[in-house]
């Protein structure tokens, strides 16, 4: 596998209508691995082909816990949504930024896999927040344009103190 170049905001492929899948090809399926393998380095948890500058209906997915093993939507549709949750959105294509966005609590999308097989599937919260970020990008609209307010540094997670020799990368 391989890890692909990720497109950022600003660059005409993110706000371009993807076409659909219309037959699983070998390309294809290296185009899924290598999107989960970049998703997993860029420590996300959704990719849409078109951030690695494919306009194909490909979303992959992986919140964790919810379900046990990365989500592969292709020719994602959205069948109902309901609730509403809101908070900090943010996005492997403006990597480091977030901004406060509302979307439904509950999403029910029909989508093809791997085999082209269709099935449903039901999310809540963060999947549901996932599904519905990833398949806006498939129709070339970006969280940027749903931001209540300002968009802000994201949070970054602090290194845990050290009580070695912080010159050698002891910790305690």
């Amino acid at each position: 596998m391989a890890i692909r170049n990720i497109r950022t905001v600003g660059e005409p492929v993110l706000r371009k209508v993807c076409k659909p899948v219309k037959v699983m090809t070998p390309r294809l399926q290296t185009l899924i691995d290598d999107m989960l393998d970049t998703m997993y380095e860029a420590n996300g948890v959704g990719l849409a082909a078109p951030q690695v500058g494919v306009l194909k209906r490909i979303v992959v997915i992986d919140v964790g816990g919810e379900e046990p093993d990365p989500i592969v939507l292709i020719n994602p549709q959205i069948l109902e949504t309901s609730g509403e949750q809101t908070g900090d959105e943010g996005c492997l294509s403006l990597a480091g930024k977030c901004g406060q966005v509302t979307r439904p609590n509950h999403v029910k999308v029909r989508f093809q896999d791997r085999d082209m097989e269709w099935y449903e599937l039901e999310g809540e919260e963060l999947l549901a927040r996932a599904i519905c970020h990833e398949c806006d990008h498939l129709e070339g609209k970006l969280y940027v344009d749903l931001v209540e307010g300002e968009l802000h540094d994201a949070a970054v997670e602090e290194e845990p103190e050290t009580s070695g020799d912080p010159r050698r990368g002891e910790r305690s």
